[in-house]
């Protein structure tokens, strides 16, 4: 018996072009990732608690604790599931680092040497000097290496193995992958601002262009999208028709992966990871993330160096659209938790968008301790891996590593 993810990963292979992936005469290291955000009326960026859901990781990954994690509800950016995939024409060990400026590493696999958490306590609004994870020792295609951890659930993580790439052994454990994710005040590349009310208006936010964006609607289980390329100046879009089959977006989004430098099964392995969150009922807006953007905000140090580095993100913005704000209001009218149930992780924020005299204190109260007794009740019994907050608190404070 085939796992779901693999059949699923079956049918998105034909859709995306691309040739297999070749012959390297050195080690080839790609990496995938999403930073996703919320865009207020204007465009720009919103705060919001992006670890209130429910995880959908397995119980092997380490986690941050988010009791001690007292910063993951002021930021902009929810940096999702960036992955590490190793190709080399023999075994070979490398130290591989990430460094995270302006974030916080929140989960990471498989077991890290240190990841550092340099400012956990608050100071204003920022992290300090920001996070970093070292994995040191890296055995690509260690001899015996393949016996990846699985705990049985119904995870998407899984769907993250299935390409072409080396297995791994690191710190005692084994993986085809390195895997981490994040939370961070920085990393919105793209403000898309109504105009009307009815009408989105993009901009680039920095210098460097946007190679590929979509536009991306699903309503009541009909979706639309009209894609965007090259954005190098402001550009205002109607909105899509609902006349799209989603397989569509799919091919879409899995050729501009492959030709940002993604191979075939590494690109259907990125959206079968995100098939479900990506289009589920709502609006948003993808874009691959530029390279250099990329890099900046999470410099790679692997070392030797690989002959061949490709790294390629999607940006993710979603959007309260005009219909979802008027479902949003006949919910609260209704006290409809389940119809407000579905914006998930997103309700908070699209709530502060609206008429804060609409929205009464008794009502976002209700909506909080119902959405909380949810997540609760979802939330799977996760061992996470000892902690050390830094001593002395505060800016300056000595850092002490995540073990």
């Amino acid at each position: 018996m085939f796992p779901k993810s693999a059949i699923g990963l079956a049918l998105l292979i034909p859709l995306i072009a691309g040739n297999p992936v070749p012959p390297v005469a050195g080690l080839t290291v790609h990496e995938w990732g999403t930073f996703t955000s919320i865009a207020d009326e204007s465009g720009s960026p919103m705060y919001w608690n992006s670890l209130t859901a429910p995880s959908d990781l397995p119980c092997f990954v380490n986690r941050l604790p988010v009791p001690q994690c007292v910063k993951c509800g002021g930021n902009t950016v929810r940096m999702e599931t960036p992955v590490l995939y190793f190709y080399s024409p023999k075994p070979a060990t490398v130290s591989v680092q990430v460094d995270f400026p302006k974030g916080l590493i929140t989960e990471w696999y498989p077991k890290a040497v240190s990841v550092l958490a340099s400012d956990v306590l608050p100071v204003g609004l920022t992290y300090g000097t920001g996070g970093r994870i070292d994995w040191g020792r890296v055995e690509i295609g260690a001899t015996g290496a393949g016996e990846f951890p699985n705990d049985g659930s119904p995870s998407h993580y899984y769907a993250a193995r299935e390409t072409d790439s080396a297995a791994l052994r690191v710190n005692g454990q084994e993986e085809k992958l390195l895997f981490y994710r994040g939370v961070a005040v920085e990393g919105v590349f793209l403000e898309p601002r109504w105009v009307r009310g009815d009408r989105l208006e993009l901009h680039r936010a920095g210098l460097n262009n946007i190679p590929f964006a979509v536009l991306f609607e699903n309503r009541d289980g009909q979706t639309g999208y009209r894609v965007i390329r090259d954005l190098n100046s402001p550009v205002t879009l109607d909105m899509p028709e609902l006349t799209a089959d989603v397989t569509a977006v799919h091919k879409e989004l899995g050729a501009a992966l492959t030709a940002a430098g993604l191979y075939p099964k590494e690109a259907a392995a990125m959206i079968e990871t995100w098939r479900d969150s990506w289009f589920e009922e709502g609006m948003r807006v993808f874009y691959l993330v530029p390279r250099a953007n990329v890099d900046a905000m999470l410099p790679l140090k692997i070392n030797p160096a690989p002959a061949t580095t490709e790294r390629v993100f999607v940006g993710r913005v979603e959007l309260l659209s005009p219909h979802l704000r008027q479902t949003i209001r006949m919910a609260l009218a209704a006290n409809d938790i389940p119809a407000l149930a579905k914006c998930g992780r997103f309700l908070e924020p699209f709530l502060n968008q609206l008429n804060p005299l609409f929205v009464s204190p008794a009502a976002r109260s209700f909506v909080r301790q119902a959405l909380a007794k949810a997540a609760q009740a979802g939330a799977a019994p996760c061992k996470t891996e000892p902690f050390t907050v830094p001593t002395g608190g505060g800016a300056g404070a000595e850092d002490q590593p995540l073990q």
